[in-house]
């Protein structure tokens, strides 16, 4: 569990403080709005990405129908 804790205050996701013979944890959030950024930027690059796709398969299926159509 220290290991997972140590890699999120390294990413800058929690932050920790002393609290006696403990460490309380806590989410920062910065670091949280962060992260949710990157993740808004890589799903609307991946949908984007998708949605491209989609249109052109669909224009393709459109010009083959057209074709075989004549």
């Amino acid at each position: 569990m220290s290991q997972h804790l140590r890699v999120l205050k390294e990413a800058g996701l929690v932050a920790d403080e002393a609290a006696g013979t403990r460490r309380v944890y806590r989410l920062n959030p910065a670091g949280v709005l962060a992260l949710r950024d990157q993740l808004d930027a890589f799903w609307d690059r991946a949908l984007q990405g998708y949605q491209e796709v989609i249109e052109q398969t669909a224009g393709d299926e459109a010009g083959k129908r057209t074709v075989s159509d004549e």
